[in-house]
């Protein structure tokens, strides 16, 4: 069953709402919040992506969308539920980039490829994961869910479900098994 599109843009509105501690209203989201324009322009975006006529339709809408907030996401990328971008300017989402429900990216994150090639080369990122700001996701490898990736980490390889993966290039740290998992972020260098 396919989530209507209202809902869909009510639950990005109301991740935003979420998880931006600095938010007073729903209003003040819809009109000053560039990550949201840019991921509903990608609903949009992505829609007409997967209609062949509609291509460079969807290319022109995504390029006028990266000219208007700063985000640029190719309407080829395939983006989940709820997801969060915070500040958003410098954001850069490949084409064949997979990113999973309740993600929350901060700016300047790219999720791109490492190669010139055709076929998969962007990272796919499991749920719930948060990619700190400045951090560089790079080629088709996995960041697991729950996963947090460090601000200005350099990612080239696979990262597990629940790790942290801080530094360039980035080393993978495991939570240790009794420390509880924070909401979202629980690392100071996902902030920076």
């Amino acid at each position: 069953m396919t989530l209507s599109a209202r809902k869909l843009l009510a639950e990005d509105l109301q991740a935003a709402r979420d998880r931006d501690p600095a938010a007073r209203s729903r209003l003040e989201i819809v009109l000053g919040y560039p990550g949201l324009h840019a991921l509903w322009s990608h609903r949009l975006t992505h829609a007409l992506w997967q209609k062949k006529p509609l291509k460079l339709l969807a290319r022109l809408l995504s390029q006028l969308t990266r000219s208007l907030t700063g985000i640029e996401i190719h309407p080829g990328a395939v983006l989940g539920r709820r997801i969060f971008i915070d500040h958003g300017m410098g954001v850069v989402i490949g084409e064949t980039a997979v990113v999973g429900n309740d993600v929350t990216l901060f700016h300047g994150v790219t999720l791109g490829g490492r190669s010139m090639t055709h076929g998969k080369r962007h990272p796919t990122i499991g749920e719930g994961a948060v990619i700190g700001a400045g951090a560089k996701v790079l080629g088709p490898i996995w960041v697991g869910d729950h996963a947090q990736i460090g601000a200005n980490a350099v990612v080239v390889k696979d990262v597990p479900s629940h790790a942290v993966a801080v530094g360039v290039p980035a080393q993978i740290k495991k939570r240790p098994a009794a420390a509880p998992i924070v909401e979202h972020c629980e690392d100071p260098a996902i902030f920076i």
